[in-house]
């Protein structure tokens, strides 16, 4: 078992949603529930099965496609997205 990926797996997803939408939404979802610890639950159970999908998901492309590719891929897509916001920043 690989413990240094799920390890990295966690610390990254936990670092990029602390604050986001999604913990602003639950946390508002918890003050208006009777139930808090199922707001908890359900949120937990949809992000393990975004997740799922995610993992599935790379799975599948990975098969499909080199992985070299995909890494270029990537690049391109967040360099392209990175251009976007300078470009809208400045205009």
């Amino acid at each position: 078992m690989d413990w240094k990926a799920g390890l990295m797996s966690f610390l990254i997803i936990f670092l990029a949603e602390l604050g986001d939408k999604t913990q602003l939404m639950v946390m508002t979802m918890s003050t208006r529930s009777k139930s808090p610890q199922m707001v908890f639950f359900g949120a937990a159970a949809a992000l393990v099965a975004s997740s799922l999908v995610a993992v599935l998901a790379g799975e599948f492309v990975l098969k499909a496609i080199p992985l070299r590719m995909v890494k270029f891929g990537t690049g391109v897509a967040f360099l392209g997205m990175g251009g976007i916001m300078l470009f809208k920043a400045f205009r």
